[in-house]
């Protein structure tokens, strides 16, 4: 997404840059695939009862044949490879309980990091998760890795309960987030 240098509010970074690379993915795809992206997608299939709102994915690709199924992906802002706290939580308690992708055996968290390496953030989400982050050999030398866990399937639910969660790491060095009332 650097390549064309996105206008991102500092004020929301993480919805600016999200809503920005969503038709960025599109400008990419041949308009041939069984799928598509869209931005703010609602999850019903895990909405708890009214008055609740459903579950909101920051991107996820909607299966054209059955648009129930969607694979997520949500964003966090890193402001350090150190700082992943909110990160860590969605991988636990919504991908990891079926509250998101509950369809789909896997699904995708995007980090935006402001400063230090790509390197150092894999490293941290891999201790914080308790896990290994394998590299990606479909993509060599990207900042992308992909980590394998078994999820808590609802009772009564037949969810995969193998899920693979894919870790996207984007460098935004230039990027401060602005106070709110300041700008």
């Amino acid at each position: 997404m650097n390549r064309s240098a996105p206008t991102v509010d500092g004020r929301d970074l993480e919805r600016s840059i999200t809503q920005l690379l969503v038709p960025r993915i599109s400008d990419a795809m041949t308009g041939d695939e069984p799928f598509y992206p869209i931005h703010g997608p609602f999850e019903r299939e895990t909405m708890k009862a009214q008055p609740a709102q459903p579950p909101e994915y920051d991107i996820a690709f909607v299966l054209r044949a059955d648009e129930r199924i969607m694979w997520p992906i949500e964003a966090k802002v890193l402001e350090t490879p150190k700082a992943v706290a909110a990160y860590i939580k969605d991988v636990r308690d919504e991908f990891l309980t079926c509250r998101y992708a509950p369809f789909s055996n896997s699904g995708a968290m995007i980090g935006y990091l402001l400063s230090g390496t790509e390197d150092a953030a894999f490293d941290k989400i891999a201790e914080k998760l308790s896990c290994v982050l394998e590299p990606l050999v479909e993509h060599p030398g990207r900042p992308n890795r992909r980590s394998q866990h078994i999820r808590a399937v609802p009772t009564g639910k037949s969810y995969p309960v193998e899920f693979g969660c894919y870790h996207i790491i984007f460098a935004y060095r230039d990027l401060k987030r602005i106070p709110v009332g300041m700008s």
